[in-house]
């Protein structure tokens, strides 16, 4: 089968399409995938520049997101069936092998079935961006009914995702963006405050909006500065939720005073540890996901597709920072 290999840490050179052994089924309750779409995450740029959480184990195939067709089903598997159309998150960091590749297999706890009302691409565009989003409003924070959230880089795969999701339980959102394209996008999922972060000051554009009172939530997509200047747009008792590492300087008098819940997001983090009751949680948000995407209440916004030979033109394409939504490999027969 063609699949991507990284062969070391490096540039997007180190991506090498190459001819490999089709893998097999390993364990009883595994599925083999003829994968159709792969999605891409900044996380795999970060692991093809950096190196993986397995850093000797190379060659290694990326790719978090996978979206595809049961071809094979292990003796114990009882949910799926050959010829089912699914879509997970799993492999990809370096240990079981990722979705830039023709197959591949994953535990059938850790799939969900695909949206109906979606094609392969934008189903593998979703799963790490939904869980992330899932996880950082519902599991890390109790967003609710009428509560005032802002989200850092709406217009991104997990922030256009979190916006959504927000407004399903009744929150009212704004939301960062750097450029007009951006912000007409995030207009369009019915955002009640767009801010233009390289010319308003976020924070006291969040002060005014909420009459002084500050935030009853902040999704941090963004860290580093960002965080530090969030805590001053929070309410007293207030939750922020960042998906990246708080800088070294990061100033914790304030969020202290405040009585702030920080709450850090990382949703690899039940793959590489193993978790398993926590992998098939990231199904079963999967399985909400999928009900709110074919009810019409949730999209999934892929701004370009290339094809898998092209791996290298993608990863660019998102180090460039112009996306708007998700970019997603498709994967030939």
């Amino acid at each position: 089968m063609k699949a991507v290999l990284m062969t070391c840490p490096g540039d997007t050179g180190v991506l090498k399409l190459q001819d490999i052994p089709k893998p097999k089924l390993n364990g009883a309750k595994e599925l083999l995938i003829k994968l159709k779409a792969a999605g891409i995450n900044p996380v795999d740029t970060k692991l093809r520049q950096r190196g993986t959480y397995y850093p000797d184990n190379l060659p290694c195939i990326l790719g978090c997101d996978g979206a595809g067709i049961v071809e094979e089903v292990g003796n114990e598997v009882n949910r799926f069936k050959s010829g089912d159309e699914v879509y997970f998150c799993h492999g990809g960091i370096g240990g079981h092998p990722g979705n830039y590749a023709q197959y591949g297999t994953v535990n059938e706890s850790f799939t969900a079935l695909k949206p109906k009302s979606i094609d392969f691409a934008h189903a593998a565009a979703a799963p790490l961006a939904m869980i992330t989003a899932w996880e950082s409003l519902f599991d890390r924070a109790s967003l609710r009914d009428a509560d005032k959230i802002l989200i850092h880089a709406g217009a991104g795969g997990v922030g256009h995702v979190a916006i959504q999701l927000a407004h399903i339980a009744g929150a009212e959102v704004a939301t960062t963006v750097s450029t007009g394209d951006k912000a007409r996008f995030v207009s369009s999922l019915g955002v009640e405050k767009v801010i233009y972060y390289k010319e308003q000051d976020f924070a006291q554009e969040m002060l005014k909006w909420t009459e002084g009172e500050g935030l009853d939530y902040a999704l941090d997509t963004v860290g580093g500065a960002t965080l530090n200047k969030t805590f001053t747009a929070m309410k007293t008792y207030g939750d922020v939720v960042t998906l990246l590492q708080p800088p070294a300087d990061c100033d914790w008098s304030l969020a202290r005073n405040k009585n702030l819940r920080i709450s850090m997001e990382l949703m690899l983090t039940p793959m590489f540890k193993g978790l398993t009751n926590a992998l098939q949680h990231h199904a079963h948000i999967l399985q909400r996901c999928a009900d709110h995407i074919d009810a019409g209440r949730l999209n999934i916004h892929v701004c370009d597709s290339y094809p898998l030979s092209e791996v290298a033109v993608a990863h660019q394409r998102l180090a460039e920072g112009d996306t708007i939504g998700k970019l997603v490999l498709t994967i030939p027969d």
